[in-house]
């Protein structure tokens, strides 16, 4: 039986905090903001792109604290049990003087107006808490989920450079109370779950959320709330009673299988990035265009799933390659084809207590080819207008013996372009193949118009990316022909 605690409890800079009466909906930003006058993170667009609100958020992982940047905008106050919440107010330098990353942004001439500045701090804070000699690469895809209009990108990476010739993070608070820190969180979580109100639950482990949710089927359940999030913080929407999961560590796992990855529901994308791009290189251009780095450190790849998204970025590829998807209930189990768990818009195969536990996806065969290509107005933090994976298998002869098409955004769900599939399947894999299975597009797919692209637009995009496929494919055996030559 798990013993059951009535309080949401973690750090807030170097206090303890201790709350029984709680909203679901309470996001972090308006608790920091209304409730402790913590002023300095500020709110600009509500929704987790402008990066105005960042702060860090360190949990206990593999016995070390883990600092992950995030928007407080869109997290809830309900998921930060034994956490350390890090905010610009906590940043001090020796004797009172500026914090490293604060001086080298005032030498720099990195802030104007400052509205954003607070943000920006804390992005180049974990970043160089994790790097203290960071390339212009890595500054810039801390930032890419920090929005600046007046000073201009430049003199804050040249600020991000030289961090660290004012200091080192061994010199830091974070690195000198790391012991006493981690000790806090450890006591914190004591195996007890959270229930405050009937509106807010916190599982004590994996099984004890299977449990709770088979018991509460219309609860919402919140991972890492980059969707949820803008279901309050735009919608008002009242989503108790929730159930938090993105503390579970059984859900945060990452399993390599014989010729397959698992990945946990958890497994937030920066989690899932270095393992993934190993075996599938080809998704590393997707994987650091998915949205900003803090909304990448709190997005989970389940929640992405299981929402049912028709635009979501992960499911097209998975598809392609073919991957499985488990789900469970209870102590029941069971496993399915990824594609077949979207039946319709809004509405997936998966039954009242049911959740996606984790997701399996098979390497990629010797010889077979494969690409992701996600088009959208902005190249980086934006939602996608479509997202195509392709993947071919060819025999000696050079004929299409497999082939799996699938994109989002250009249906009611993430689905396979099976008529494309069937022209392309026995056919030499040449440009005469791949102009006339082009024009079957239009019977896989009737794209609407919205604010992202148009109809026409998506499927002529659609269209030549599966030509863009095909040349990038013999472009790579063109090449490897004149390497053996």
């Amino acid at each position: 039986m798990v013993e059951i605690t009535t309080a949401i409890r973690f750090i807030l800079n170097d206090e303890e905090i201790t709350l029984t009466d709680l909203k679901p909906e309470t996001t972090l930003l308006d608790w920091l903001r209304l409730e402790r006058r913590l002023r300095g993170s500020k709110e600009g667009c509500a929704e987790g792109d402008c990066g105005a609100c960042t702060v860090l958020v360190g949990r206990l992982m593999d016995d070390e604290i883990i600092y992950d940047s995030v928007t407080a905008c869109i997290r809830f106050v309900g998921s930060l049990h034994g956490t350390h919440v890090v905010t610009i107010e906590h940043l001090r330098g020796k004797d009172g003087a500026l914090h490293p990353v604060q001086q080298a942004m005032v030498d720099h001439h990195g802030s104007q107006c400052g509205f954003c500045t607070p943000g920006f701090v804390m992005s180049l804070y974990g970043l160089w808490m994790r790097d203290p000699q960071p390339g212009q690469r890595a500054i810039e895809k801390a930032l890419q989920g920090n929005l600046c209009r007046c000073t201009g990108y430049a003199p804050i990476i040249r600020a991000g450079k030289a961090i660290s010739t004012y200091g080192q993070p061994q010199g830091d608070p974070l690195w000198a109370e790391r012991i006493a820190l981690k000790n806090k969180i450890t006591a914190i979580t004591d195996g007890r779950r959270v229930e405050i109100g009937g509106q807010i639950i916190v599982p004590a482990t994996l099984d004890d959320f299977a449990q709770v949710y088979e018991a509460n089927p219309g609860a919402t359940i919140v991972a890492g709330s980059t969707d949820v999030g803008l279901w309050v913080t735009k919608f008002m929407r009242s989503i108790g009673p929730v159930i938090f999961i993105g503390h579970l560590p059984e859900l945060r796992r990452i399993e390599e299988h014989e010729g397959a990855l698992r990945f946990y529901a958890g497994v937030s994308y920066s989690e899932a990035l270095p393992l993934l791009t190993r075996h599938f290189p080809h998704m590393a251009e997707l994987w650091n265009r998915i949205a900003g780095e803090q909304i990448r450190n709190m997005g989970t790849i389940g929640g992405n799933i299981a929402n049912g998204s028709p635009i979501g970025d992960t499911p097209p590829p998975f598809i392609a390659l073919g991957a499985r998807l488990h789900l469970r209930c209870g102590e029941q189990r069971r496993e399915i084809d990824l594609e077949d768990y979207f039946l319709a818009y809004g509405k997936q195969d998966r039954q009242p207590g049911e959740f996606v536990e984790a997701v399996t996806i098979p390497h990629l065969p010797v010889g077979d080819k494969f690409a992701v290509y996600k088009i959208s107005k902005r190249r980086e933090e934006d939602i996608s207008a479509l997202c195509g994976a392709f993947r071919v298998s060819l025999d000696e002869a050079g004929v299409v013996s497999a082939v799996r098409i699938a994109f989002g955004g250009m249906a009611a769900t993430p689905k396979r372009a099976a008529t494309v599939e069937a022209a392309l399947i026995g056919q030499p894999w040449n440009l005469d193949t791949v102009d006339a299975a082009m024009a079957l597009f239009a019977q896989d797919y009737q794209p609407i118009s919205d604010m992202r692209a148009s109809a026409e637009y998506r499927l002529l995009t659609a269209q030549n990316l599966l030509k863009r496929f095909y040349l990038e494919t013999i472009g790579e055996a063109q090449r490897l022909k004149r390497e053996v030559a």
